[in-house]
């Protein structure tokens, strides 16, 4: 996933952006991009404008996917609120929707660490069939006291990640998931979580049929390395993913004594700063292990920094 061109496949379906002038053409096989976007804000459409077009649709009942891209304003910061509040007024149409992609908004658009989000908790009573939810941009986002009985995708993109929604996933109750991604980012840009806010994820004692575990992005990657490694959710999970995050070889050396870790189907790790031998042992694992796009530290002051692939 990367944030520097909008989704092309989503929900298992093609991904394109929705004309007002042509309507949805395919509800059931396509799943359609609602953007506004700095040309037609200009022009002085409303994204309400854009969204009331896309459900007076007669067929919007058989929509299953559906990505939100920029609203009003979203280029500069404006929260979400009202698209959110729209989307409840219609819930009784979109009874098929079961992917939803919220911010599919690239860097061009808008920084991740600009993107305004809001309270999310009330589209996911709102909508209790909903299997994936995509996130991206943290904030104001708040996902409340989750309860839901069939969501298996939750993923949330961010150049920092607060402990507050970290905290609020690890009290989820989500039986059915199956994929979380939270990319942890830095707190120059509110991403203020630490080890033991993820560490609940980590008991295997949350989410009974998750399978893939990504903690992405983190600016303390080699901690939750060694917290992985003598943690039961590896007899749980098939992917680890700590991808985009700042690991050295002191992560990465508590993972490869972890004789469990063979358990697992990929280790996902591009983006790193491991040694050309750490990188080698890594490969010779008998699971799939990415160890692409090797990171060399910056010296700054006498210090050698090290930084995750996405912040502002």
């Amino acid at each position: 996933m990367t944030i520097d061109s909008h989704v092309d496949e989503f929900g298992g379906l093609p991904v394109r952006e929705f004309d007002p002038e042509t309507g949805i053409q395919d509800a059931s096989g396509v799943a359609y991009r609602l953007t506004l976007g700095y040309e037609r804000e200009q022009e002085g459409m409303k994204f309400s404008d854009l969204l009331e077009k896309y459900l007076s649709h007669p067929q919007i009942g058989n929509v299953t996917a559906l990505v939100i891209g920029c609203w009003d304003g979203a280029y500069e910061g404006s929260g979400a609120e009202t698209v959110v509040d729209q989307l409840l007024d219609s819930s009784d149409l979109l009874t098929g929707l079961r992917h939803l992609f919220f911010g599919d908004i690239t860097f061009e658009e808008s920084e991740i660490s600009w993107i305004g989000q809001a309270d999310l908790s009330p589209l996911l009573r709102s909508f209790p069939q909903l299997e994936e939810l995509r996130i991206r941009g943290a904030n104001d986002l708040s996902l409340g006291r989750v309860n839901h009985e069939h969501l298996k995708t939750l993923i949330i993109e961010a150049g920092g990640l607060g402990a507050d929604v970290v905290q609020e996933v690890t009290a989820a109750v989500l039986p059915e998931l199956e994929h979380l991604e939270l990319w942890l980012g830095t707190d120059e840009y509110g991403g203020d979580a630490s080890i033991a806010d993820v560490e609940p994820l980590l008991t295997g004692a949350l989410f009974p049929k998750l399978k893939y575990l990504g903690l992405r992005n983190s600016m303390f990657s080699d901690e939750i390395a060694k917290a992985i490694a003598a943690a039961p959710i590896l007899n749980q999970v098939e992917v680890v993913d700590l991808s985009l995050g700042t690991l050295s070889d002191e992560g990465a050396l508590a993972l490869l004594d972890c004789n469990r870790l063979n358990q697992l189907k990929k280790l996902d790790l591009h983006f790193h700063y491991l040694s050309d031998e750490m990188c080698k042992k890594l490969s010779e694992l008998e699971i799939e292990v990415d160890v692409d796009d090797q990171q060399e530290p910056d010296e700054y002051d006498g210090e050698m920094e090290r930084y995750c692939a996405v912040s502002e």
